[in-house]
């Protein structure tokens, strides 16, 4: 419920401070005094979007804070889902900056306008006199009945599934369609690879070849002058080993003179070590050496099958076509995955469908059990507001497909007259009519439906005298398990309130400001003479506002 509402520098109000009581309040005044403006700030921390020009002092920033005890409605799921602290006596705040910045708080913590709409809507129901063409909703009208039926938890339960459906079935069609367009891709895909595979590419290879085919070219010269260089070194007289070894022997016989010519003298023995083994290596590669064509032929068809790949894909090294070998494989095993991939949203998707069809069915049965008697008990308020002749139906058919509300369509038809053909809300309903049965449809799900306050901003519009005086019984009955405000100009729904808020302006300093006072009972009795007789209250009107204080 609400409990208190203060409101600072918006449009006529100053600063205001009321504080509401746990059942059924009326809200008087005169046309224009501000009582419009209660709901627009109510408004505001209830998540509607903010205006700059609603500042009062355009110099200053506006507050609005809600006060609302919230421990009977079980609303900590919310506070867990977004972080937020809970309490059982939770303040909406909403400020307004004169830069037009507006900030949103919920006990304290800044929240999003979206976050503070969704609190909001668990908290308070406000129908205004234009919130009757809901009636005409489809969403309204299952509203109504679900609430009745008590399938709000059940619907809520089927309308996550349904939003899962419809994701899950985008889903596919988009896996599908994926799938689509990589069957045309798959075997240009694979004859790209299995060419790569085939090659058997090295990442060193295309080096190795290029050398090896120069030596291979070259083998006749490369042979003549590891023979020529063989022969030198070791192979005639008067080779290098020759001259060596006899320069080797003249040191040796003199190396024992100083410490540098044994120096000298082991150096030339470590050459004459290696340059025989030279020799011995040169004579092994010069006999290795042999002109070999089809070896030739064989790799520079291999080199040739290289250069051809690098041009194709536009690379220029083995190392780039392995990575493009690589990208290739796994598109083909992506295309594999798009396969798994549709099966498992296939077996979602039917899963999700049996599970609505499930739930969809226990609520269609439900709506049917409940329609009729919440027909009658409609007709029966119907009948209290003086439309005794009321016709009411509520029909539910099979939906063609399944849709966001169930199994069902549903058409609700009324006829306010005897006699007269049922049709249509919109077609067969004066404001009048709609405003009773709006009252009455509210004042019937009211008792199923958790909302904790309730608000009627001149549902009485186009009624009048006993009708009013009826409608006035059903808010008070309501008020008396929920909090109620009703916002009326009807003396007659007025003095069923439990309590009486009155909203008036005043001026000073040449600034016209709103204001709102809750009346006591002699206060209470001006204002209802005032309401029955004008301006100018007579005996006669306190004497019969006295009386509608008393019914």
């Amino acid at each position: 419920m609400l409990k208190q509402l203060q409101i600072e520098n918006y449009a006529l109000i100053a600063k205001l401070d009321v504080h509401f009581s746990n059942n059924f309040s009326v809200i008087t005044g005169e046309t224009g005094a501000g009582k419009s403006i209660l709901l627009g700030a109510l408004g505001l921390i209830l998540g509607k979007r903010a205006d700059v020009q609603s500042l009062q002092n355009k110099d200053r920033k506006c507050i609005i804070e809600g006060v609302f005890k919230i421990d009977e409605y079980q609303l900590n799921s919310f506070f867990e889902r977004y972080d937020l602290d809970y309490e059982d006596e939770t303040t909406l705040r909403r400020e307004i900056s004169p830069n037009g910045k507006t900030r949103a708080f919920i006990n304290d913590t800044p929240v999003n306008l979206t976050q503070l709409k969704e609190l909001g809507s668990s908290l308070i129901d406000v129908h205004s006199q234009h919130e009757s063409l809901l009636l005409n909703t489809v969403e309204f009208k299952f509203s109504i009945l679900d609430s009745y039926a008590g399938n709000v938890g059940i619907v809520n339960e089927y309308q996550e599934h349904y939003a899962q459906l419809k994701e899950g079935k985008k889903a596919l069609e988009d896996l599908l369609e994926q799938q689509k367009q990589s069957k045309l891709d798959t075997d240009y895909f694979q004859f790209q690879l299995n060419e790569l595979m085939e090659a058997n590419i090295q990442i060193d290879e295309q080096e190795r070849i290029e050398s090896e085919l120069k030596v291979l070219s070259n083998a006749e010269a490369i042979k003549e002058k590891l023979y020529q260089a063989s022969l030198s070194i070791g192979g005639e007289e008067s080779s290098v080993i020759d001259k060596l070894r006899s320069i080797t022997a003249e040191l040796n016989s003199i190396r024992e003179f100083s410490s540098e010519l044994e120096e000298i003298a082991k150096r030339l023995d470590s050459a004459f070590i290696e340059i025989g083994d030279l020799s011995a290596e040169i004579e092994n590669l010069q006999e290795s050496v042999v002109y070999d064509a089809a070896k030739i032929q064989l790799l520079n068809d291999k080199l040739n099958l290289i250069y051809s790949l690098q041009q194709k894909h536009q690379v220029k090294s083995n190392e780039e076509l392995l990575v493009i070998q690589q990208q290739l494989e796994n598109k083909l095993q992506g295309i594999i995955l798009i396969d798994e991939s549709i099966t498992t949203a296939e077996n979602k998707v039917k899963s999700l469908e049996i599970k609505i069809s499930k739930l969809g069915t226990i609520i269609s049965q439900t709506r049917r059990q409940a329609a009729p008697k919440l027909q009658a008990e409609i007709l029966e308020l119907l009948y209290m507001v003086k439309m005794p002749n009321s016709s009411l139906e509520i029909k539910i058919e099979p939906s063609e497909v399944p849709n966001q509300y169930g199994l069902d369509a549903i058409q609700l038809s009324f006829s306010a007259n005897k006699g007269g053909a049922l049709q249509d809300l919109s077609k067969v309903a004066s404001g009048g009519e709609l405003s009773r049965l709006m009252l009455c449809i509210k004042a019937m799900t009211s008792k199923h439906k958790a909302l904790p306050t309730i608000i009627f901003d001149e549902i009485d519009t186009g009624v009048s005298g006993e009708v009013a005086d009826k409608m006035g019984v059903i808010m008070r009955k309501m008020g008396e398990k929920m909090q109620v405000i009703s916002i009326t100009h009807l003396p007659q729904i007025a003095g069923k309130g439990h309590n009486h808020f009155y909203v008036y302006k005043d001026e000073k300093g040449g600034i016209t400001n709103s204001n709102i006072k809750k009346l006591n009972d002699n206060e209470r009795v001006d204002e209802l003479a005032k309401m029955l007789s004008g301006a100018e209250k007579t005996d006669a009107a306190v004497e019969n506002a006295k009386e509608l204080l008393k019914q």
